[in-house]
């Protein structure tokens, strides 16, 4: 068993494989960066959009429910297909289109926890729309989403084992290569076990995140 395992984790194997962890890693930050950028201000049209512009609203809530009523996969397979380009930026691309929607939603829900008479307070100091959003609004909505969006970050990130599929070089990708050359049942179940520990790893220091903050929340 000691020389299987010598056998795949070897030096180049698991540096092989770490590359394609990083590349995970990577690829969900900035998907999860794009995706609240553009999540912020799907939530801003569809909660505020009103009177000529309640179609802004309307439509914002048809791509909404359509991304999140969809697979993730789908939209990976069907922007690979169609869309030519690098690799690793057509996959940041297809993840952050349906991850907005989702992140639409969590800013959603944030924006409508904070009380309406904080924009007729701000008004009475001489604040516009604007202004109150950016610098009373929007730091309270994102205060109150962290535990959401850090879970969807995990999500995000159990995600990108999607874009094997698509050959990008992305860790279960890179695992699948070293796989290819086992012809032991044992040491696939090893290599298995390894992808396994180390999204566990990642995605499990995310969630301790998740409650700490809770907890400091329900203390505070």
């Amino acid at each position: 068993m000691l020389a299987l395992f010598d056998q795949i984790f070897t030096f180049a194997n698991v540096t092989f494989m770490l590359k394609g962890l990083a590349m995970s890693v990577a690829i969900a930050v900035l998907a999860t960066i794009i995706s609240m950028f553009f999540g912020t201000i799907l939530a801003l049209i569809r909660t505020y959009a009103n009177g000529p512009f309640q179609w802004a609203s309307a439509l914002v809530a048809v791509y909404t429910e359509f991304f999140r009523c969809t697979p993730n996969l789908l939209w990976i397979l069907w922007i690979y297909f169609t869309i030519k380009g690098n690799k690793i930026a057509v996959s940041v691309f297809a993840i952050s289109l349906f991850t907005s929607a989702v992140m639409a939603e969590i800013f959603r829900g944030g924006l409508n926890s904070i009380p309406k008479g904080q924009f007729e307070a701000a008004q009475s100091q001489g604040f516009s729309f604007l202004q109150t959003l950016w610098y009373i609004i929007l730091p309270q909505t994102y205060k109150k989403v962290i535990p959401a969006l850090l879970s969807q970050v995990i999500t995000i990130i159990k995600d990108t084992s999607f874009l094997k599929m698509v050959d990008v070089a992305e860790f279960m990708r890179n695992c699948a290569i070293v796989m290819g050359s086992i012809y032991d049942v044992r040491g696939m179940i090893m290599l298995l076990a390894f992808e396994g520990i180390c999204y566990f790893v990642i995605c499990f220091a995310l969630s301790c995140v998740v409650r700490g903050y809770q907890k400091t929340i329900v203390t505070a």
